[in-house]
C-alpha cells in the first residue's frame, strides 16, 4: 500500500512526522528547504540568521583570509623549481610541451605544469661485449665496443622517443654490424680498429639524429676484437708473424736513417773539398801567371842575370829532394863528411826502433868511415859520398 493511499498509516517521507508546510500529507516545501540551506551557509561564513542574529559557530573574515593566504603561499612554494647547472627542465603544460627551463630558480604552477629535469652534461656509457658478427671477407669476429654519449637536446630526449636508451642500443648494434660487414677480418683485428671506431661513430650519430633522440655521441672505442676460440691459436701465430714483420721493417728504417745522413755528410764533404781544391788550383795558377809576368818584365831588363837566377833556383829545388851529398875539396885539404841523418833515414825501419837497430847503424857508420879515410888523402875536385 502506498504511503498516500486512504487509510494508510505510513508517515510522509518528505516530512519529519506527517506535517510539512502546514498541510497534512502534502508535498514538501522547497522554499523552506532552500531557506534552511542558505541559513546554514551564512552561519558557516559568519553571516546572520533569519532573525538578524550572528551565528555563534561561524568563521570570521580575518581567519578566512589567513587560510586563503596560506593556501596561496603553499601553491607558490610548490611551483618553485631549482634547476641545477648541469640540468635542463622540460615543461609540459596540460601534457603539451611549453618551454625548457635553464639553470637557476624557476617557477612552474603546480597541477598546470609538470617539469622533467634532464642532466645534459653527464657523459654516459653504453657497452657491447662479445658480439659476434661477420666481416667483409666472410669471417667471424667478436667485438667489444663502448659508446660514450651525452644529452644534446633535453626536449627531444624526453618527448620524441619513448625509450632513448633502447634506441641507442639498437642503433649502435646496427652501425657496428654495418661497418664490420664492410671491412676485412685482418683490418678489424689489427690496425684497422681505429678506423672502424671512427666509421661507427659517424654512422651512429646519423641514426640518432634521424630518430630525433636528442643524444650526442662523444666517443666510440673498439676495446677488443678477437677471432673465434676455435681458431685462436692460428690467429696468434699470424699476429706474431706480423709483429716480426713490423719489427724488421722498423730495424731497416732505423738503418736507413743512420746510413743516409752519413752518406749525405760524406758527399757534402767531398763537394766542399773539391770546391776548395778548385779554388786552390785557380789561385795558384793565377799566382804563377802573375809571377811569370813579373819575371818576364825583369828578364827584359836583364836577361843574363834573370836566366842565371832561374837556373840556380831550379837546381836548389831539385837538390833539396835528393839524398846525395857533394863535397868540394880545394887545395888538397882533407874533408870528411858523413851524412848520418840521411843514412839513418834510409836505414830506419817502419816499426819502432830498439837497441839492436841502433847498434847495427853505428857499426855501419864506423865501417864506412874506415873505408873512406884513405881515399880522402888524395886531392879531389868533387867527390860523391853516399
Amino acid at each position: 500500500m502506498a504511503w498516500n493511499e486512504p487509510g494508510g498509516n505510513k508517515p510522509d517521507p518528505w516530512g519529519g512526522g506527517g506535517n510539512r508546510g502546514g498541510n497534512d500529507g502534502g508535498p514538501p516545501d522547497l522554499d523552506e528547504v532552500l531557506r534552511k540551506i542558505q541559513q546554514k551557509m551564512r552561519g558557516a561564513f559568519g553571516g546572520s540568521g533569519s532573525g538578524g542574529n550572528r551565528s555563534g559557530g561561524g568563521v570570521s573574515l580575518p581567519v578566512l583570509g589567513l587560510v586563503i593566504g596560506i593556501i596561496v603561499l603553499v601553491y607558490v612554494i610548490a611551483g618553485v623549481q631549482i634547476i641545477d647547472e648541469r640540468e635542463r627542465g622540460v615543461v609540459l603544460r596540460f601534457g603539451t610541451y611549453d618551454r625548457t627551463l635553464g639553470p637557476g630558480l624557476n617557477w612552474a604552477p603546480p597541477i598546470v605544469d609538470k617539469v622533467y629535469p634532464v642532466n645534459v652534461t653527464n657523459v654516459r656509457l653504453h657497452r657491447i661485449n662479445g658480439s659476434s658478427m661477420i666481416t667483409g671477407d666472410l669471417n667471424i669476429v667478436e667485438v667489444d665496443l663502448s659508446v660514450q654519449y651525452s644529452i644534446a637536446s633535453a626536449e627531444n630526449f624526453v618527448l620524441r622517443v619513448r625509450n632513448p636508451e633502447s634506441s641507442l642500443r639498437e642503433a649502435t648494434d646496427s652501425a657496428l654490424r654495418h661497418v664490420v660487414g664492410a671491412t676485412d677480418m685482418h683490418e678489424v683485428l689489427t690496425e684497422g680498429r681505429s678506423q672502424v671506431a671512427i666509421e661507427v661513430e659517424a654512422r651512429l650519430q646519423d641514426y640518432l639524429d634521424g630518430y630525433n633522440t636528442g643524444i650526442r655521441v662523444v666517443k666510440v672505442n673498439v676495446e677488443e676484437t678477437t677471432p673465434p676460440r676455435e681458431v685462436q691459436s692460428a690467429f696468434d701465430d699470424v699476429n706474431r708473424a706480423r709483429e716480426d714483420e713490423e719489427r724488421e721493417k722498423s730495424l731497416a728504417q732505423a738503418y736507413v736513417n743512420q746510413v743516409l745522413p752519413e752518406a749525405r755528410g760524406r758527399a757534402q764533404r767531398l763537394i766542399e773539398e773539391a770546391q776548395g781544391y778548385r779554388e786552390q788550383v785557380v789561385s795558384r795558377a793565377q799566382g804563377d801567371a802573375r809571377r811569370f809576368e813579373q819575371l818576364m818584365t825583369e828578364y827584359k831588363k836583364a836577361p843574363e842575370v834573370t836566366r842565371e837566377r832561374l837556373y840556380l833556383d831550379a837546381v836548389q829545388e831539385v837538390m833539396q829532394n835528393s839524398s846525395k851529398v857533394l863535397v868540394d875539396v880545394e887545395n888538397g885539404n882533407n874533408l870528411l863528411y858523413l851524412p848520418l841523418d840521411k843514412m839513418m833515414e834510409r836505414r830506419a825501419p817502419v816499426g819502432p826502433r830498439n837497441e839492436s837497430d841502433s847498434d847495427v847503424i853505428a857499426a855501419e857508420v864506423q865501417q864506412r868511415a874506415l873505408e873512406t879515410l884513405p881515399r880522402e888523402q888524395q886531392p879531389l875536385r868533387r867527390r860523391e859520398v853516399r
